[in-house]
């Protein structure tokens, strides 16, 4: 685990913005220091160094101190858990979590116990009520815009399917979501929607037949995206549709995609940059699906010092538990009736260093 605090100086402040807060619960308003804890999966990830970016940038604007930690890779349980119980023995008001699965709910009730105020960011736990709210993507929205932009740029022809997912064998609800959209929006039906890898492997899209050649995990990396691609090739070289679950892994599969001359589709989730919307631009993505991760983090930080503050929680507005934060489809190759931007625009939306 990787461990490090910044502490801001200022006066604190509540500063809300473009958060909907509910009424007190009658708890007594706390006028101390807040410190809270951002935990996030790995920093190899982009994604959640932005979340950890916009934490900071959220907490310096409101005087807060924050420790952020890290896991080792998507999936480690035990940094996290580790990472949990340190913010209890600080005393933190709040901790903010991307989640790597349920081996963290046990720790999340402790801290919950211990009167810790916790927002999970990116990837809603499971339950979902493990958490005091959960700030994310409509995951399932995202897959099911890229879903139904394939299906639209295939036309008809025969799909060959290869899906990028991030674990075998795990359902995490961010995984889920992104690969039973994108099955959606390509009209294909799918049985359990909570679960990966039941739906058929062979019968009719909305346009065509598809089949799906390979199911394989990534770990959301980009080697893992290069190894997952080539075992996806070594089962069927017709491939000509490929779905990653994020941008790290399309940049590996794009690299196999490019040494064996196949000109597949890829399609991905994320939004960052570089190499995001730089493979946008370049058409090694064909459409990604862009996500906010700092206004997720600064929505999360407004929740915890507003409920340390005077009791107030969010109020949902997906379902019972979760406030979704926006999601955006980026192409340079539109669709009808696909509502989209370009990856020029993109890159004045995206997150994380464009140059």
């Amino acid at each position: 685990m990787i461990g490090r605090r910044l502490i801001v100086a200022a006066t604190i402040g509540l500063l809300v913005v473009g958060l909907t807060i509910g009424c007190s619960n009658g708890k007594p308003k706390s006028d101390g220091p807040i410190s809270v804890a951002v935990i996030v999966k790995t920093e190899t990830n982009p994604f959640f160094v932005a979340i950890e970016k916009g934490a900071e940038k959220a907490a310096k604007a409101q005087g807060i101190t924050v420790t952020l930690s890290a896991g080792k890779e998507d999936g480690d349980v035990d940094s996290q858990v580790t990472a949990i119980n340190e913010a209890v023995a600080r005393g933190d008001k709040g901790i903010l979590i991307t989640p790597n699965g349920p081996g963290v709910n046990d720790a999340i009730r402790t801290a919950r116990d211990a009167g810790i105020f916790v927002v999970a960011l990116d990837t809603k736990p499971d339950p979902g009520d493990v958490v005091d709210i959960t700030f994310a993507t409509d995951n399932f929205e995202a897959g099911r815009l890229i879903g139904k932009w394939s299906a639209k740029k295939l036309n008809g022809q025969p799909a060959v399917i290869a899906l990028l997912n991030l674990f075998e064998n795990r359902d995490v609800s961010s995984d889920v979501g992104r690969n039973q959209g994108f099955l959606t929006g390509m009209g294909i039906p799918v049985a359990d929607p909570m679960k990966l890898g039941d739906e058929a492997k062979s019968g009719n899209y909305s346009a065509g037949p598809y089949t799906i050649a390979c199911s394989v995990p990534t770990l959301g990396a980009e080697d893992g995206g290069r190894s997952g691609m080539t075992d996806c090739l070594q089962r069927n070289p017709d491939i000509n549709l490929v779905y990653t679950i994020n941008e790290p892994a399309a940049s590996g599969a794009a690299q196999v995609l490019q040494a064996a001359n196949n000109k597949a589709v890829m399609v991905s989730v994320d939004g960052g940059c570089d190499p995001g919307i730089k493979l946008v631009q370049s058409g090694a993505i064909g459409a990604t699906a862009l996500q906010y991760p700092d206004e997720m983090a600064a929505k999360g930080l407004d929740a915890i010092v507003a409920y340390v503050k005077d009791g107030t929680t969010p109020i949902p507005n997906h379902g019972l538990d979760l406030i979704t934060t926006g999601v955006t489809l980026v192409t340079n190759d539109p669709q009808r009736d696909v509502p989209s931007i370009d990856a020029t625009e993109g890159l004045t939306k995206c997150w994380g260093n464009p140059n």
